[in-house]
């Protein structure tokens, strides 16, 4: 029997079980949460809202697998990298379905609500590109579409970015959520616009880490002057400072630092382990 946490020999794997059990987190605490009455008043509301991050968030660890693997030679993470987007995709169908059931399920009302708000049909758009994505994520299908397959899955950074883009419309008043996870999109695209050979440097990961940073405090800018009535420039003075507390760019440059952190330590690690092996190989000769 094919279960997810077994590979094709029907070897346990521990990394795929944690992830598939990781992924029934969030459910189960918008359930438990939704039963003892935590999320009253609106408790429809709260698991509309809480599935739509959630598919974001799932969204964005399937695209930073494939980063962090390479940075941390973790050819293994890849493993679970289906199963992170397909997870996504769960929560997004959970997303709409919640909120059909908002509608009382009168599909006419859906239709039209999609049909005639803006954020609505982004969304819904999103939505069926990433069905199209999950019904060909089998083995079989991915076989039979050959390069195909790779060139119909590169839509992934657009869908995703039409749901972030989604996300900052829903927000509409305080959008620092949606800019720090369109800050951390935005390294990781900056990541796959690398050349393979600067990927596999060091140095890059500081620039990149600043670059990242900036780009997210641009976002900012640019959504308060295109969508708000809210001086653009304050906001970016706001974000030149630390005496109004972490802005989302800040918060996204801590993250690259972090990236930093982890890369120097794992060049480091995997250096040491060379060189102890190496003094053990010229001991026992």
């Amino acid at each position: 029997m094919i279960v997810p946490w077994r590979d094709r020999r029907g070897k346990f794997l521990p990394l795929k079980a944690a992830a598939f059990a990781a992924a029934f987190v969030p459910a189960f605490f918008y359930a438990y949460w939704w039963i003892v009455g935590a999320a009253e008043p609106r408790p429809i509301t709260e698991a509309i809202h809480g599935t739509g991050l959630w598919a974001i968030r799932f969204f964005l660890i399937s695209l930073a697998i494939t980063p962090v693997a390479r940075m941390l030679q973790w050819p293994g993470l890849l493993l679970i990298r289906r199963m992170m987007g397909l997870t996504g995709l769960a929560y997004l169908v959970a997303h709409l379905f919640f909120y059909i059931m908002d509608q009382k399920f009168i599909l006419a009302t859906v239709v039209t609500e999609i049909v005639s708000r803006f954020y609505l049909t982004i969304g819904f758009v999103a939505l069926l590109g990433f069905v199209a994505l999950g019904a060909t994520s089998t083995n079989g299908m991915i076989k039979r579409m050959g390069r195909w397959w790779k060139r119909l899955h590169y839509a992934t950074y657009v869908l995703i970015a039409m749901g972030v883009f989604h996300y900052f419309i829903q927000v509409k008043a305080n959008v620092s959520e949606p800019v720090f996870v369109a800050g951390l999109y935005a390294w990781m695209m900056l990541w796959r616009a690398l050349p393979m050979g600067w990927q596999r440097g060091v140095a890059i990961y500081p620039a990149l880490a600043v670059v990242a940073a900036l780009a997210t405090a641009g976002i900012e800018f640019a959504w308060y002057a295109l969508a708000t009535n809210i001086n653009p420039w304050r906001v970016l003075a706001v974000s030149e400072t630390l005496s109004f507390g972490l802005r989302p760019a800040h918060y996204v440059f801590i993250a690259g630092v972090v990236v930093v952190v982890l890369v120097v330590v794992r060049r480091l690690a995997a250096r040491f382990g060379k060189r102890s092996g190496g003094m053990m190989a010229v001991r026992s000769a």
